[in-house]
């Protein structure tokens, strides 16, 4: 594996942890505590290649810092990956030897769920360090996130829909919707009772034929959701969706979904801006999750309240994201990165004026 310091992106800390006896191996990747502690997801994936895995933290870690300072929340960006199939390799022990990484780092890093990662494993791995949320509520923790990940996702679609059709109303528009796990299959149930059309697409077959029993949802191939004729693509599964090959395919006038790192390369958000179509940028929709789980972290313990009403300021967050891509003639993604830059800049140098504890 390269060891050059080029990888890391600014990052301030990357750590590799292996425990033998449980078979765990992760990274845990911090890239900036300037706002608060590293909040991120637990991502567990049989990925080819350590290689592979450090690429993928990378990238989500960025993400993360991003997406904690455009939503004004005061944390930093971290993320982790566990190398295995969480179908096979997922046991209590391996999860606990987890924690126990996790708690070596004094709080700078909090997890929380991701792909592969649930609620449940959670409360096991919370059983070993301070650090870990999005527990189950019996376990003291706010429950699954994709549950305000999805809302914050649907409160962004209409933002998008105002901005583009002057009225943010879904009934009457069709959506794509690539992936109905744990978000996608509730934003379509959003979408659907506000009377929207839904083409679906996921690899499990029995989430779409579910959707289309329930919510009368057309299903589409995987590989040709994309380029379904609608309103809205809206990326929900893996990222890297938005790239060289699929932009020509696709026929929406919005692509907005809850996935991470849906743009192969940054590029690709001009791109987009040229062929008219409207780019929700992914850390600015998909914000629900973190500002659920990042507060169990207030001071004043959680409230179910405070996070709905910060997650339904989503839309007005993208609204702002797009006045200034429009002021300063840039792609909606290198847009947010500035709101996010320059709160980071405004609000990170008072960490300067020391704070007896």
């Amino acid at each position: 594996m390269p060891g050059t310091f080029s990888q890391l992106n600014g990052h301030e800390q990357v750590v590799f942890g292996h425990d033998e006896a449980s078979g765990l191996r992760c990274i845990i990747a911090i890239h900036s505590t300037v706002l608060g502690p590293a909040l991120g997801g637990t991502r567990m994936y049989p990925y080819d290649s350590e290689e592979d895995a450090l690429v993928d933290v990378l990238r989500l870690s960025r993400g993360m810092t991003y997406k904690s300072a455009v939503t004004g929340l005061d944390l930093g960006g971290g993320k982790a990956v566990i190398i295995g199939d969480p179908a096979t390799d997922k046991t209590e022990a391996l999860l606990r030897a987890y924690g126990r990484m996790i708690e070596s780092l004094n709080g700078r890093y909090v997890t929380a769920c991701d792909v592969g990662t649930y609620s449940a494993d959670m409360g096991i791995i919370g059983r070993e360090t301070r650090w870990a949320t999005g527990s189950e509520v019996v376990e003291g923790g706010s429950g699954d996130s994709g549950v305000m990940t999805a809302l914050g996702t649907y409160v962004g679609i209409k933002a998008c829909a105002e901005r583009v059709f002057d009225d943010a109303s879904m009934a009457g528009r069709h959506v794509a919707i690539q992936g109905v796990g744990k978000v996608g299959r509730r934003l379509a149930e959003h979408l659907a009772e506000e009377g929207c059309k839904l083409t679906v697409a996921d690899v499990n077959e029995d989430a779409t034929a579910d959707l289309a029993d329930r919510l009368g949802a057309d299903v589409v191939a995987v590989e040709d959701i994309h380029a379904v004729d609608a309103d809205v693509f809206s990326p929900n599964a893996m990222g890297a969706v938005i790239n060289d090959a699929t932009i020509p395919r696709l026929q929406c006038r919005i692509v907005a979904g809850a996935a991470n790192n849906q743009l192969a390369d940054a590029r690709h958000g001009q791109v987009l801006a040229d062929a008219g179509v409207l780019y929700a940028p992914d850390y600015v929709i998909n914000a629900g999750g973190v500002i659920q789980v990042g507060d169990e972290l207030h001071p004043d313990g959680y409230s179910a309240d405070r996070v709905r009403a910060r997650v339904e300021r989503i839309g007005e967050r993208l609204a702002a994201v797009f006045v200034t891509a429009e002021r300063e003639g840039l792609p909606t993604a290198e847009a947010a990165d500035h709101v996010a830059e320059e709160r980071m800049a405004a609000v990170g140098r008072l960490r300067s004026f020391h704070l007896p504890r």
